[in-house]
């Protein structure tokens, strides 16, 4: 099968082409003919060799990738009635296991990490919900903060960020986000109540509209310490990029991590059904051939994205 991974680590120029034997569907899996797999900044990551550390006994190559939409074509044994041969799905790939990742024509992973395709969308929007949005559900679930309560969302134009504020407002919560001026109209649609400048003051711009400090802050834009200070004494932050703390004043540190979701079934099922009901809005930035992925993580980098890049190996 045609796949696109790394033998070195380095930049996008390390990206290539590859044939791959063709894997097969053990006990618990499913394997699917992966017609479209988006392009998100932990693939950058893999592909620099910043989850080597993750790895120490895997041999290249090694194949990025942790979206994918598309068709079942192989079940395992023991796998339940809930997924067929044929069906139309979205997987969470985990590309540090010895399957590697969603950058390729089959991939086979547990049958628990996929789940249909929201209805009513292509492959390539598909192919951009899973991972971003259940980083935002685990964020929110960090935070814990009740209906009817406040949190704040920085970089909520971003992925992660707009499905956060999209999450929150379905949870009732009230959201404070931020954006620049180009971004603001986007994270209005998005469902925020409050957006306020992005940038270096963005904790004081969010204590003027909530002096006590709002109790949950969803760190999208990984401000950490720059960011503290918007959070109430006693309040958690939730952190994409594995900060810790310490926050001080009491304040709550979590390191969210999407593999902590990647098995969960019925949390992807909930976010397939509310990017079918329109509650999550999907947005593809572009679509390239697989071929050009060196391009696609160089269009990545250079930033300025709304919406995910996605590659196209149907």
């Amino acid at each position: 099968m045609k796949a696109i991974g790394v033998d070195v680590f380095g930049g996008p120029e390390v990206l290539r082409v590859m044939e791959l034997p063709e894997p097969q569907a053990g006990p618990g899996e499913v394997r699917i003919r992966v017609h479209a797999a988006a392009v998100n900044p932990t693939d950058v990551l893999l592909r620099e060799g910043a989850h080597a550390v993750r790895m120490p006994d895997r041999q290249p190559p090694f194949v990025p990738g942790m979206d994918a939409a598309g068709v079942i074509d192989q079940l395992g044994a023991g796998t339940d009635d809930r997924l067929a041969v044929g069906q139309r799905v979205v997987a969470i790939v985990l590309f540090t296991s010895e399957r590697g990742g969603a950058y390729a024509e089959h991939i086979v992973v547990p049958a628990a990490s996929v789940v249909p395709a929201p209805e009513g969308v292509d492959f390539p929007a598909a192919s951009t919900l899973l991972m971003n949005a259940m980083t935002a559900r685990l964020a929110l679930d960090a935070l814990a903060v009740p209906p009817g309560g406040t949190v704040a969302v920085t970089g909520a134009a971003g992925a992660v960020g707009g499905y956060a504020v999209e999450l929150a407002k379905a949870d009732g919560l009230t959201v404070i986000a931020d954006a620049a001026p180009h971004d603001t109209d986007r994270v209005r649609r998005f469902g925020a109540d409050h957006v306020v400048a992005r940038g270096p003051e963005v904790a004081a711009h969010i204590r003027a509209l909530a002096p006590d400090g709002v109790p949950g802050l969803v760190d999208g834009s990984m401000q950490t310490t720059e960011i503290t200070s918007a959070v109430a004494d006693g309040g958690t932050l939730a952190e994409l990029r594995g900060w810790s703390g310490p926050a001080g004043r009491g304040i709550r540190v979590r390191p969210v991590m999407v593999t902590d979701g990647i098995t969960d079934t019925a949390g992807l099922d909930a976010l397939r059904r509310q990017a079918a009901e329109g509650a999550l809005t999907l947005h593809v930035a572009d679509v390239l051939p697989a071929e050009e992925a060196a391009e696609a993580h160089r269009r990545l980098e250079a930033g300025g994205l709304r919406g995910r890049l996605v590659l196209d190996f149907s």
